[in-house]
């Protein structure tokens, strides 16, 4: 039914665009062709022609278009700020009517001196300002929602790798920046009002997953923003684009097969990530003198603030062997996580440290329906696909259909986060969609520590440091 609306309204603005190119003297049919309608308006308005190139470059078109287009209704005496207003907002509404008016005609190139000496407009300081802010507001939204982004690390769940208190810049141009699921929101909000509290966008159009050409596809071991998927639940129900962003590292693509053996990732046969911030827990036992948790804060080593024995610390191994090195700490046994991991169901039995064999669904496999497959899938094909999913006495249903495979529309991701015993992620959840997918983490801007003093509150060393 929207797309029946978005049409004819759409229509209709053609319409009117077609009597105000005849009232400026051209042809009805140039303002319905692409790139060719502006190439007109340039001239109509005395802007430089070569402009038209720049429509071909993703971003900047919008604001190529609309400046040529607010240009093209000024050169009909429509200067104010509710025609502007209008002309963008609703314009299949007002070109038809300024159309069709006699009074509306064309004044001549508005973009000249001659045309601003002979037709003067002055604009009121309150317009003035509304001008700037909307402009402000416009091409911040559209910078952060389809170029780039800042983001700040709230969680330990990606140490060492990025700290707490790291803001990063992420890319929604490096996989290709989606276009909003939920247009109708409220200015640099998220998901939740400032202050007030509440939704802070509306669902009364909700436009589908599209996503605009991008410079690479997500590669094995990319560290990713993406949407958390578990908001499509209750009591959160959120559109995609609006579920909380979750940063985490892609370490398997679709089509890979990942398991944990004993704590240790195997991507494809072969060892999975590894570095040397790769966080793991570890028990401590001492002497009975304890820890000395200003000592372990001095050392950013992080640690569960219970601080009764055994202690948990979550370390690197090059940390490990410095507290292993401390006289009061007689033993260290690495903590062997035994939590249900994906898709927490008994006849699997596996853990975060046990999983796996598990291939990562791509764009295409068929997937064969039975009750061995149904745990690891069915999310996918209900949740994130839209389909039903029923189980009868004589089969399984597909959207009513009785059927015993599925042909999978999406691909998909396995996220997890450096600190591999303090992180939730899709070993809790499962597979991460390739329209949850926000952008590519680029860099570190600013470091924040909080246990620092003074200046040492700011971690130089991660000033615009690369992501890896």
């Amino acid at each position: 039914m929207w797309y029946i609306i978005f049409g004819v309204l759409t229509i209709v603005a053609f319409y009117g665009l077609w009597l105000l190119f005849k009232k400026a003297g051209k042809q009805g049919w140039e303002a319905i062709v692409p790139l060719y309608r502006e190439y007109i308006m340039a001239q109509l308005v005395a802007r430089p022609t070569w402009w038209v190139i720049l429509l071909l470059i993703p971003i900047v078109n919008i604001f190529i278009f609309y400046g040529l287009y607010l240009d093209f209704i000024k050169a009909f005496g429509k200067r104010r700020f509710w025609e502007n207003a209008a002309a963008v907002l609703i314009p299949f509404i007002v070109l038809p009517m300024w159309g069709r008016d006699p009074n509306v005609k064309y004044l001549g190139q508005s973009n000249t001196e001659e045309f601003k000496k002979k037709y003067p407009y002055k604009k009121s300081v309150t317009r003035e300002w509304a001008d700037a802010i909307i402009f402000a507001t416009v091409a911040a939204s559209l910078i952060r929602g389809f170029l780039i982004e800042a983001y700040m690390i709230p969680t330990g769940s990606m140490e060492r790798s990025l700290l707490v208190g790291d803001f990063l810049f992420v890319s929604k141009l490096n996989y290709g920046p989606r276009v909003p699921n939920t247009p109708l929101a409220f200015p640099f909000a998220h998901h939740t009002m400032p202050i007030i509290g509440g939704k802070a966008y509306s669902e009364l159009v909700h436009v589908p997953y599209k996503r605009l050409p991008g410079f690479e596809v997500i590669e094995r071991n990319d560290v990713v923003v993406f949407n958390y998927p578990m908001e499509a639940d209750a009591p959160f129900n959120r559109p995609v684009d609006k579920r909380e962003n979750y940063i985490k590292r892609a370490v398997a693509v679709s089509g890979d097969v990942i398991e944990m053996k004993k704590g240790k990732l195997i991507v494809n046969g072969t060892p999975g990530f590894g570095s040397s911030d790769i966080q793991s827990a570890y028990l401590i036992y001492t002497d009975g003198t304890g820890l000395n948790p200003q000592r372990l804060i001095d050392k950013r080593y992080e640690f569960e603030h219970s601080m009764a024995e055994p202690y948990v610390l979550y370390v690197t191994d090059e940390e490990i062997k410095d507290v292993k090195s401390w006289t009061n700490v007689e033993q260290v046994i690495p903590f062997e996580n035994t939590a249900s991991s994906f898709p927490h169901v008994e006849d699997y039995g596996w853990n975060f440290h046990n999983f796996g064999p598990l291939t990562i669904p791509k764009k295409g496999d068929v997937i064969q329906l039975n009750t061995h497959t149904l745990p690891l899938y069915n999310r996918l094909i209900t949740v994130y696909e839209g389909n039903t999913l029923e189980q009868r006495a004589d089969g399984t249903y597909l959207n009513g259909t009785k059927a015993d495979s599925y042909t999978v529309q999406m691909d998909y991701y396995w996220m997890m986060g450096d600190n591999r015993d303090n992180s939730s992620d899709s070993r809790e959840f499962g597979f991460v969609p390739e329209d949850h997918v926000v952008g590519k983490a680029l860099f570190t801007w600013l470091s924040w520590d909080k246990d620092g003093t003074f200046l040492s509150k700011i971690r130089w060393n991660r000033i615009f440091r690369g992501i890896k």
